[in-house]
């Protein structure tokens, strides 16, 4: 890279610019500079200020033709004019001015056909040690002849001092120029920031090449079929996708193009919460040289005590794909044979495993449910249900149902299986009833991917209509329907129908005049 080049950024009297470096000198630069702590396992680790998450109000989309008549615009999706993403762009510039910097530069995609050419640029080593972490490092030869379709300016020591003025929501930003093909961020140090940003920005472009970008998990068989597993947060995603007999395609996003299914990232980024070697292994062991862990607390000895939650939950480790053995080494796979939907119900009301059809498969994907527990203070505690379009709505530029019209039509195309599994609980809502255990939720997981759940006979649910198994292996045929698990019938249908409520008030949203579609007769109906 010369100066050329950043002189065409906007950067002025950089000294060193430490491009691409490979993790012995970042290691080398972020330990001799102060910003990350060696751990007794060869990771380094970092705190990553006052955010330890993502900032989604403090990001916006600059208000540009032709790419505002794309977007969603609303909560998720906000606006910003080109005047004040240029006056925050001249303080981004004016931070990165005047210092050495680092410059990374990597590939979001996989597939040839589909990949993006990415250029991160900060000042802090280990954010650069983050994005080669997560991202597609390139070859030598292809960094020789690298052009990056897209820029991330990444100014995280600057703020905005005129944030009320700009009638924005912080002094931290996080703003998106599609025109331009340049992010900026300012204000936050946390390095999700940069992840999550370029994977919306694969949610805006795919999609209007008639491919779709996808929140999901992905792993193949021996065989070749592949599988998708969607989610969100404590729902077993990436738990789940990970298995010993299945080569691992990606923990996070992927991309569905006419060539199959392919990983957007070159790492995994895993929650280290309470972590277990004997649980989790494949991600304990991938905590060495190379990986970078976030916001977890550190004996004087270089000990990780991960059950430590003092600075936050949403401790974090990012490491490259290759310290998982068991990964696809191509990081692509065909079209998949089987789509699962994973939801951890803490009402108690959904069966373990139904097998839906495309249109329910659509109504399921646009709700994006799971539940989570208020808390854990004495007595019953109330669960609070989630719903997230297309188990990702934070990340969608576009409107929900682009995404769920594309799935429909893969669907279709490739005559994929498409299941909801709850990984919730059983014979009550929490507080009475128990989480599903892991070994029937296994056995769920595998009937789908060996196709022996296609031997049974199955069988449709009251309201939710699903379509369950009778019998599935070992598992309790008390525990395929949640009603014969329950003590309280009555209790039962009142929790369930409760919950087809909450389900059909939450679609409302979906079925306006101008739908180009409307699923909601694939959803719940109370008293049928």
């Amino acid at each position: 890279m010369n100066l050329t080049d950043l002189e065409e950024l906007g950067l002025k009297n950089v000294g060193n610019v430490y491009r691409n470096l490979d993790y012995d000198a970042l290691i080398q630069h972020e330990l001799e500079r102060g910003e990350c702590t060696l751990t007794d396992k060869g990771a380094t680790s970092v705190d990553t200020g006052v955010f330890t998450g993502r900032s989604p109000k403090d990001k916006f989309f600059v208000d540009r033709d032709p790419s505002n008549k794309y977007i969603a615009w609303g909560d998720v999706n906000k606006k910003v004019s080109s005047k004040i993403f240029e006056e925050l762009l001249a303080v981004a510039q004016e931070q990165l001015s005047n210092k050495d910097i680092y410059v990374t530069d990597v590939f979001c995609g996989s597939s040839a056909a589909s990949k993006k050419s990415v250029r991160f640029v900060s000042e802090v080593a280990w954010q650069s040690h983050f994005v080669k972490n997560m991202f597609i490092r390139p070859t030598a030869s292809e960094l020789e002849v690298f052009k990056s379709d897209f820029t991330v300016l990444n100014a995280c020591k600057a703020v905005n001092t005129k944030w009320k003025e700009h009638g924005l929501h912080s002094e931290v930003f996080v703003l998106f120029d599609i025109e331009n093909n340049i992010a900026i961020i300012g204000g936050t140090w946390y390095g999700g920031e940069m992840k999550k940003g370029i994977f919306s920005m694969m949610n805006y472009w795919l999609p209007l090449e008639g491919k779709l970008a996808m929140h999901c998990s992905a792993n193949v068989g021996k065989e070749g079929d592949t599988a998708l597993f969607f989610g969100l947060s404590g729902t077993g995603k990436t738990t789940l996708s990970t298995d010993p007999y299945r080569a691992l395609i990606g923990d996070d996003e992927h991309g569905w193009d006419n060539h199959g299914v392919f990983n957007f990232e070159g790492g995994c980024y895993a929650k280290v919460i309470n972590l277990d070697p004997s649980s989790e292994p494949e991600i304990y062991s991938a905590i060495k040289s190379g990986a970078l862990l976030e916001n977890v607390a550190i004996s004087e000895d270089g000990e990780v005590d991960y059950a430590d939650d003092s600075k936050t939950e949403n401790t974090r480790v990012s490491y490259p794909i290759e310290h998982i053995p068991n990964h696809k080494e191509d990081l692509m796979a065909g079209h998949p044979e089987n789509i699962i939907f994973l939801t951890a119900d803490a009402f108690g009301v959904l069966p373990p495993v139904s097998k839906l059809s495309k249109e329910q498969a659509m109504y399921y994907f646009l709700s994006g449910y799971t539940a989570k527990v208020a808390g854990t203070e004495r007595g019953i505690t109330e669960p609070v249900a989630t719903f997230s379009a297309c188990f990702g709505e934070a990340f969608l530029p576009l409107h929900p149902t682009v995404y769920a019209k594309l799935l429909g039509e893969k669907i279709d195309e490739h005559k994929v299986n498409v299941y909801l599994v709850n990984t919730g609980w059983t014979g009550g809502a929490y507080g009475v009833g128990k989480r599903m255990s892991i070994k029937d939720t296994r056995a769920c997981i595998n009937a789908i991917l060996d196709g022996t759940i296609n031997k049974s006979e199955f069988r449709t649910t009251k309201t939710f209509r699903f379509s369950v198994p009778n019998t599935l292996g070992d598992v309790n045929p008390h525990v395929l329907f949640p009603r014969e698990a329950w003590a309280d019938k009555d209790a039962y249908d009142i929790a369930r129908d409760k919950l087809a409520q909450m389900f059909i008030d939450n679609f409302a949203k979906y079925q306006t005049e101008d739908s180009e579609f409307d699923f909601s007769k694939a959803g719940p109906k109370i008293g049928s």
